[in-house]
């Protein structure tokens, strides 16, 4: 189990816990973002969580949370800026310790931005098996919605299990 910083809604520094912690007993959602207040990330990939928060809750969703290589007063004033509220969790992987261990870890220094986590989403049921992943496109909230509704998309990938130990 590899710690991670959970914001709190308040901001702050957050608390350390687990994904296990954080998702055991839980149909979750936890999807990666390169930065906050990057373009896609601010513009599409975190507004779409929260435009998308009502339907993924009706989906039987019990956590919908966001986790990025950036430091926990960076995710909370994004989380601020977005007003994400106590609608997404948000995760703070500041050395990306996590990122690195579920093997999502991308050097973007050619785009001077350091260590990053590749954008990806995964859906966990309650006893914490990997029932969807998706990278890049197939990590946005309308094709989760797509595989919870049991849509049949030319985009969505077949339902896996995660090939990451480090999620249980």
């Amino acid at each position: 189990e590899v710690p991670v910083r959970v914001v709190g809604a308040g901001g702050g520094a957050g608390e350390d816990k687990s994904v296990q912690q954080l998702f055991q007993g839980k149909k979750s959602i936890l999807f990666a973002v390169p930065g906050a207040f990057t373009p896609i990330c601010s513009e599409q990939h975190l507004p779409g969580f929260l435009a998308a928060h009502d339907k993924l809750k009706a989906q039987g969703i019990d956590i919908i949370a966001c986790i990025s290589v950036n430091d926990p007063f960076v995710m909370a004033a994004w989380g601020k800026q977005q007003n994400v509220e106590d609608k997404v969790v948000m995760i703070a992987d500041g050395n990306g310790t996590f990122t690195e261990a579920v093997g999502q870890l991308v050097d973007e220094t050619s785009y001077e931005m350091g260590m990053r986590s590749e954008r990806y989403a995964a859906v966990f049921n309650e006893q914490m098996d990997c029932i969807y992943f998706g990278k890049d496109d197939l990590s946005f909230a309308e094709n989760i919605l797509d595989f919870l509704a049991g849509r049949e998309s030319e985009r969505a990938p077949e339902p896996r299990q995660c090939q990451c130990d480090v999620f249980t």
